[in-house]
C-alpha cells in the first residue's frame, strides 16, 4: 500500500510510514483555509488634486467662520477704547479731538489685527495637521491637505504652509493664488513654497 500524505510505498504490517510518519489509512489532514482579510480598501491609490474653484468657495467659507468672531472682537474693542464715546463728544475740525479720536482707534485696530492674524494661524495650522487634514471650508468642498507623498502634515508643516502664504499675498492680482488653477499638480505658490498638495477626498 502507498501512504496518503508522501506516496511512499509502505511494507505490509507497517502501521505508520516510514518516510513521513502518517498513520496508514488515515487521510492526511487537509490544510487549514485562511480566513478572507477584510477588505480595507486602497491604502495608497491616485491623487485627485483640488482646483482653483474648490479652493476658493473653502476659502470663502472659512472666511465666514473667522469673520464672525473677528468682528465681535473689534466692536468689543471699539467700545473698550471709548469710540462711541469718542464720536459723540468730539468737535468737528478740532485737530486735538480728532487725534484723541484716531489714536486709540488705529491701537484697537492693530491689536485686533494681530490677534486675528493668530486665529487664523491656529485654524489652518491646527486643522490642517489635525485627523480631518482640512479647514471646516475645505472639508465641505471635500478637500484636504497634505505633503507631497499624500501624507498627514506635521503642525510645525502646517505653519509653514500658512506663513508662505505672506509671500504669495504679495504677487499683484493674486497670481500666486490663481496659479492653483493651472499648475500640473493645482499648487498655489504657498503650496510650492511649502511642498504641500490639496487633494479631493474619492
Amino acid at each position: 500500500m502507498f501512504c496518503s500524505r508522501c506516496g511512499q510505498n509502505v511494507s505490509e504490517g507497517n502501521r505508520f510510514c516510514q518516510n513521513c510518519g502518517q498513520e496508514v489509512g488515515v487521510a492526511a489532514p487537509a490544510a487549514q483555509a485562511a480566513p478572507p482579510l477584510p477588505n480595507m480598501g486602497s491604502v495608497s491609490g491616485p491623487l485627485v488634486y483640488g482646483g482653483f474653484w474648490l479652493r476658493f468657495v473653502a476659502y470663502l467659507i472659512d472666511g465666514v467662520i473667522l469673520g464672525i468672531p473677528f468682528g465681535l472682537v473689534v466692536m468689543v474693542l471699539f467700545v473698550m477704547f471709548g469710540g462711541f464715546g469718542l464720536m459723540m463728544h468730539r468737535r468737528v475740525g478740532d485737530p486735538r479731538a480728532a487725534a484723541a479720536f484716531l489714536g486709540p482707534m488705529f491701537l484697537g485696530f492693530l491689536f485686533a489685527m494681530l490677534l486675528f492674524v493668530g486665529l487664523q494661524w491656529l485654524y489652518f495650522a491646527g486643522l490642517e495637521s489635525s485627523e480631518r487634514q482640512a479647514t471646516f471650508g475645505k472639508s465641505a468642498m471635500s478637500l484636504r491637505v497634505t505633503d507631497l507623498q499624500g501624507q498627514r502634515l506635521s503642525f510645525g508643516h502646517a505653519t509653514g504652509r500658512f506663513f508662505s502664504k505672506i509671500i504669495t499675498g504679495l504677487i499683484p492680482l493674486g497670481i500666486g493664488y490663481i496659479m492653483a488653477g493651472f499648475t500640473e499638480k493645482k499648487q498655489a505658490l504657498h503650496d510650492m513654497i511649502a511642498g504641500t498638495l490639496v487633494v479631493r477626498k474619492l
